[in-house]
């Protein structure tokens, strides 16, 4: 199984999973242009994706529903009360044989993969993050949170690989240029997940089995990424798991979590 990042931050963001068959994306914020060219960067081929998970409607996550609705066949697999509120930004209708429907707390199957989304404390209409489970290989994207949650925490339990938001520096926030009203949002606990509240759930999910972490969603005015780095190596100081962090504008691939095990 192949995870990279395409893009992430709050500019737009886009994940992918790929079997070597068949590739499943965690949002649309960016190009179709950008999905179909980062890949060819990583070395991923692009006919593959077969479908698009949606988080949450913000624009960040759907930017390119649109564009991906009418120039290919994918489906999307989303909450009812988000495909409503995506429909409606978008003046669009996804069609039933392209939609597949998900509640949250139950897993899906697609394709043979295990699809789980389930809830997040966000300022959406029914914000999800998805855990993916193939052939033995346990995945999650945890973005978009204002706080950790039992139930998050619950979901990334026994993962292989974790891609986890830590969005912002609390003191760069505050002391920031973002309006006040902005800043009561990203800091509230349906907004966005802060360096030491990402720094804890980590802490609560760290496992033999994990191998691989990926940072997400940093914020490009209110975080240091070289701060992000030593927040997060500090929990992981111990443990064999390796480290990365997520662009805005460059692709990222990690290595295979199976080769990493085989490298320890």
């Amino acid at each position: 199984m192949h995870y990279a990042a395409l893009a992430s931050g709050s500019k737009g963001n886009c994940h992918s999973f790929c079997d070597g068959e068949r590739t499943l994306l965690i949002d649309a914020g960016i190009s179709l242009k950008q999905v179909r060219l980062r890949m060819e960067s990583l070395g991923l081929d692009h006919r593959t994706v077969r479908a698009v998970a949606l988080t949450h409607e913000h624009s960040d996550h759907i930017g390119a529903v649109g564009v991906m609705l009418r120039n290919t066949d994918w489906a999307f697999l989303a909450t009812p009360e988000t495909k409503v509120v995506v429909e409606r930004i978008h003046g669009i209708e996804i069609p039933d044989n392209r939609w597949i429907p998900l509640r949250a707390g139950f897993a899906v199957d697609w394709c043979g993969w295990r699809v789980h989304p389930f809830t997040l404390p966000h300022d959406a209409a029914d914000p999800v993050a998805y855990r993916v489970e193939v052939n033995g290989f346990n995945a999650a994207v945890v973005t978009d949170l204002g706080h950790p949650t039992a139930l998050v925490a619950d979901h990334c339990h026994e993962l292989d690989l974790l891609v986890l938001e830590a969005n912002h520096d609390v003191d760069m926030l505050r002391d920031g240029g973002y309006p006040p009203i902005l800043k009561a949002r990203i800091l509230s606990r349906v907004g966005h997940l802060s360096n030491v509240s990402m720094a804890e759930l980590l802490a609560s999910v760290l496992s033999p089995r994990l191998q691989t972490v990926v940072m997400a969603h940093l914020s490009e005015q209110n975080n240091d990424p070289e701060l992000v780095r030593v927040v997060a190596a500090e929990v992981l100081r111990g443990w064999h798991i390796s480290l990365h962090l997520a662009h805005q504008r460059e692709p990222l691939r990690p290595e295979p979590p199976t080769a990493l095990a085989a490298s320890h």
